[in-house]
């Protein structure tokens, strides 16, 4: 199993789903789960929920940087 691949799947989801990316806030575990449609190993699983959480983020701060150069 690629992580990396399963990571970008469940972020482009999340991020396309606003009901989806609450569910990743308050139980990131089952939203992953239900995105990929099986049921993993735990570690596997806080692996591809920390990568979503990282790619999440720094596309947030992206985002923010983007908005910030178009003021000026």
């Amino acid at each position: 199993m690629d992580i990396k691949e399963q990571i970008t799947k469940v972020v482009d989801k999340v991020t396309k789903d606003k009901n989806l990316m609450e569910q990743f806030k308050k139980e990131p575990v089952k939203a992953v789960e239900s995105v990929l449609g099986v049921d993993l190993p735990d570690d596997v699983v806080k692996q591809v929920v920390n990568g979503v959480k990282a790619k999440v983020s720094a596309d947030k701060i992206s985002g923010g940087i983007d908005s910030i150069k178009k003021l000026f």
